[in-house]
């Protein structure tokens, strides 16, 4: 207890775990530049943060191969899937090698010369403002400087395990 709070029951882990499946989230494709290339992974923890200026939150656990690239005034880009897009979903979820992900879909070049998914619910380009550490994950501010949306409103969401 030396950190000021309660001790945590040896149940917690679990029961969080558990209670977190049960959340519904968007699936999105968030994508930074390394040394040989564009590096991305799946995620489903992303919000809006604020409007003024047009910034969102993503975290990133930091055993990700993504996790090295963010650094403040890096260029990022978020993909928000379609709900047809669950392939891409599972490719960049750890169903492909890194280097084969981008294999599957359909990608452009965007404003900050990272891929951009075509069919997406929308595409965000965005630089990073501020990162910071907790726990096992990395919270990083990315400030929006262009976005592209679809006509269609139709999100691939996961759940427990799966897409709906």
């Amino acid at each position: 207890m030396g950190d000021g709070y309660p001790l945590i029951p040896e149940d917690l882990p679990a029961q969080f775990r558990a209670a977190m499946r049960r959340l519904a989230a968007s699936v999105s494709i968030v994508v930074a530049q390394g040394d040989e290339g564009p590096v991305g992974i799946a995620a489903t923890s992303i919000t809006s943060l604020t409007a003024d200026p047009p910034a969102v939150l993503v975290s990133v656990n930091r055993t990700t191969s993504l996790h090295a690239l963010l650094v403040p005034t890096a260029p990022l880009s978020i993909n928000l899937l379609a709900r047809d897009q669950s392939d891409v979903a599972a490719a960049f979820g750890g169903g492909l090698p890194r280097e084969r992900r981008f294999s599957v879909g359909s990608w452009t070049e965007g404003l900050n010369a990272l891929p951009s998914l075509s069919g997406a619910q929308a595409n965000l380009e965005c630089v990073i403002d501020a990162m910071l550490a907790y726990g096992t994950h990395s919270i990083v501010i990315a400030r929006v400087l262009r976005a592209k949306v679809s006509d269609k409103v139709d999100p691939l969401i996961y759940q427990d395990g799966g897409y709906l």
